[in-house]
C-alpha cells in the first residue's frame, strides 16, 4: 500500500489554495465542501495546502519547510498527499485513490460506484448511528457484536446496504437479529494471486476474527482478511490454537 488513506476533519480550519483557474477553483470548492476556510495567504497556520501553479516547486518547498503538507496539481512526486475521487451519501464517504497515478482511472471507478449505491445509504449509517448504544446493550460482547453486524449487512443480510429498504428494517433487526455465525474455516491454496480466491473463501477473510496460516502464503491473500482480525502462523500439519469467533485456516497447495 504505497498511502494512508485517511479521513480528516478540516471544519473551521484555514485551508491554503494557492492559484488560479479550473485547477485551483475545484480544490477550493472541496475545501469549501468540507467545512474548511480558504486562504491564499501561504504564511496561513494551516496544515494543508493545494497549489495550483505553473512553477510550484519553491513555494511547495517552503510551505513542506513549516510543516505543511503540500498538494502540488499535477505533479504527484511533490505530493504529500493526494485527493481521492469521492462518493457522498451523508455520512458515507467512499474514496477512490490511484496515488496520484490516474486520477481519470479514479474518477472512473467512482462513476460505477455510484450507480451501485443507493442513495438512501446515508440513511441507513444515520440510523446504526442513532441506534450505536442499543447495539452495545444488545451485544454487550465486541466480537458478538461484530458478528451480528457482519451478517446483517452481508450481502442478502437484513440490512443489505445495497438494498434501498434496508433502513426500514433497523428497529426490527435490533429487537428481534440474531449474532452472526461463529465457527472455523479451512482451505488450501492453489495459486498465489489473490484474484484466484472464491467468491466464499474472500468473504470468510473478510468477516475473520483471526487468520492462521502456513508459511508462504502471500501477503497479497492475507491482506484481504480485516487489519485487525489476529494472525497466527502454523508449521505444516499444525492445529490453530484454541480460538473462538470466526477463524479462517489457510494451507499452501
Amino acid at each position: 500500500m504505497h498511502s494512508l488513506p485517511l479521513f480528516h476533519r478540516i471544519a473551521g480550519q484555514p485551508v491554503i489554495v494557492l492559484g488560479e483557474g479550473d485547477a485551483a477553483e475545484a480544490k477550493r470548492r472541496i475545501v469549501e465542501r468540507a467545512g474548511g476556510q480558504v486562504t491564499s495567504d501561504e504564511t496561513a497556520p494551516a496544515q494543508f495546502a493545494f497549489v495550483a501553479l505553473d512553477q510550484p516547486e519553491g513555494v511547495a518547498a517552503k510551505l513542506k519547510a513549516r510543516g505543511v503538507l503540500v498538494n502540488v496539481v499535477d505533479r504527484p512526486e511533490l505530493c504529500d498527499f493526494t485527493v481521492p475521487s469521492l462518493l457522498e451519501r451523508g455520512p458515507v464517504l467512499v474514496a477512490v485513490g490511484t496515488g496520484g497515478v490516474s486520477a481519470g482511472l479514479a474518477k472512473a471507478l467512482r462513476l460505477r460506484l455510484e450507480a451501485l449505491l443507493p442513495q438512501r445509504l446515508g440513511a441507513l449509517a444515520d440510523a446504526l448511528g442513532a441506534a450505536r448504544a442499543a447495539i452495545r446493550e444488545r451485544w454487550s460482547d465486541a466480537g458478538e457484536r461484530r458478528r451480528a453486524l457482519d451478517a446483517a449487512l452481508a450481502e442478502g443480510g437484513e440490512l443489505d446496504p445495497l438494498d434501498a429498504m434496508s433502513v426500514e428494517r433497523v428497529d426490527g433487526w435490533l429487537a428481534n437479529g440474531a449474532g452472526g455465525s461463529v465457527g472455523v474455516a479451512e482451505f488450501t491454496l492453489h495459486s498465489a494471486d489473490p484474484d484466484d480466491l472464491t467468491l466464499r473463501q474472500s468473504r470468510w477473510l473478510g468477516s475473520a476474527d483471526a487468520v492462521c496460516h502456513e508459511a508462504g502464503v502471500p501477503a497479497a491473500v492475507l491482506i484481504r482478511a480485516r487489519a485487525d482480525a489476529v494472525r497466527y502462523p502454523l508449521e505444516p500439519g499444525q492445529a490453530p490454537p484454541p480460538l473462538t469467533g470466526r477463524v479462517v485456516i489457510i494451507r499452501r497447495g
